[in-house]
């Protein structure tokens, strides 16, 4: 490991928490230099739904690449693109009711938040967004002034304005926060100037695995409808598949006017980034927002092979059977430790462990990664494991992984007895 910390910059993350060099990677497994093999459970903080080198999609990406197809084309219309747009068309938009437009951003998931802020600002005419306590939406500057992590923020080296932050869902502790909303609304609207945008997961990912009830989110539409304020999603960590349906907020009935996708979205790891929205705030003139890798054609192909995965309704129901296991699993230890857990929280395969402390969930993700497990942290103290596994994850895989934590711990609760 030396040479990393030699020559790479100290900015590296991921890499302290999981420190042996990594080699091999199949399925919901990877294998480090020396043969040792980790269950994933971060799945590349969600770029991996469909596991590590799927053998259906990689086949379809060798093809690609020797057939000498174009691999680079910036907004260039290509054969990959055009079967990538017509499919997620067919597939995803229109059984669903969606008539969105397809931006192509940069290659990752910040880019497409830059892209939906500045249409929303341009097609509004007005500046200031609205994001959520707890939101994280990336770490360039516009993404970052609608990042609410403190430490994240100061990496920007500036103040960031333009920007308001608010409560998020927190009806299940007696709060209304769309009364909040509201509020605000009708305070700018007599006194200053309405916002943009509201920007939004539905889970909160990196926060803490905060979820937004249907309720909430049917709530908050109509709200921003009756202001004239756009709503964006960033469905870049729980979309593709992670809640059991491609959005996650299919089950909640609502249209965001604009949804960010990246992550998961090439179906192999590979960056791809996508601005949907709809028609009517298609106001861009062209090049308004450009960059060199604006949709990558091999991307484009593993992309829309891995749009087979929901052609049917199997893999939904397999999420959904496995959540409720982990469910049932992770309340069980609850239970067992409410010395270490405080609350568990989660839908599809996408759930969250609050720990007393940072220092419990340092100690359990630390020990579950000796113990062959990769998991991480999150949440603003990093008081949050959060459970990541590949959508295509078997149950003996789950059950181990979800074991390996349990004995975990089991651990921290008796070394706690014992001192």
């Amino acid at each position: 490991m030396n040479i990393f910390f030699e020559l790479e910059s100290e900015v590296r993350n991921y890499c302290r928490s999981f420190p042996v060099i990594f080699e091999k990677a199949k399925g919901y497994f990877l294998f480090d230099i020396n043969g040792k093999k980790y269950i994933d459970f971060f799945s590349g903080a969600g770029s991996l739904n469909y596991g590590h080198n799927h053998p259906q999609i990689q086949k379809k990406l060798i093809e690609y690449i020797q057939n000498d197809n174009v691999i680079n084309s910036l907004d260039m219309a290509t054969v990959a693109k055009k079967k990538f747009i017509e499919r997620f068309n067919k597939v995803i938009l229109e059984p669903g009711g969606y008539d969105y437009k397809f931006q192509f951003t940069g290659p990752t998931g910040t880019n497409a938040v830059e892209a939906a802020l500045k249409l929303a600002r341009i097609k509004t005419g007005r500046t200031p967004v609205v994001f959520f306590i707890n939101a994280f939406h990336g770490v360039t500057l516009g993404s970052l002034s609608v990042t609410y992590n403190p430490f994240k923020r100061s990496g920007a080296g500036i103040n960031l304005h333009n920007t308001v932050e608010l409560p998020y869902d927190e009806s299940s502790k007696g709060f209304d926060t769309i009364e909040t909303m509201e509020l605000y609304l009708q305070k700018a609207k007599k006194g200053c100037e309405l916002p943009a945008a509201v920007i939004l997961e539905t889970i909160q990912g990196e926060g803490g695995v905060h979820l937004a009830s249907n309720d909430w989110l049917l709530r908050l539409e109509r709200l921003l409808k009756e202001y004239n304020v756009l709503m964006i999603v960033d469905d870049i960590q729980s979309g593709c598949g992670r809640t059991g349906t491609f959005f996650s907020f299919e089950n909640a009935g609502i249209k965001p006017d604009i949804v960010c996708l990246s992550k998961s979205l090439s179906g192999y790891g590979l960056p791809l980034s996508l601005v949907l929205l709809k028609r009517e705030h298609d106001v861009w003139k062209p090049g308004g927002h450009c960059g060199s890798f604006r949709g990558s054609n091999p991307a484009f192909i593993t992309a829309t092979e891995a749009l087979s995965f929901w052609e049917t309704d199997e893999l939904s129901k397999s999420i959904m059977e496995k959540s409720e296991w982990i469910k049932e699993r992770l309340t069980e230890l609850l239970n067992l430790y409410p010395n270490k857990i405080k609350e568990i929280r989660g839908r599809g395969l996408m759930w969250g462990i609050e720990c007393v402390d940072a220092a419990t969930a340092a100690t359990i993700t630390e020990t579950a990664f000796k113990k062959g497990l990769i998991v991480e942290k999150t949440g603003f103290q990093n008081k949050v494991i959060k459970l990541m596994p590949p959508l295509i994850i078997d149950k003996e895989a789950l059950i181990n992984g979800i074991n390996i934590i349990s004995e975990c711990i089991s651990y921290c609760y008796h070394h706690h007895r014992m001192n």
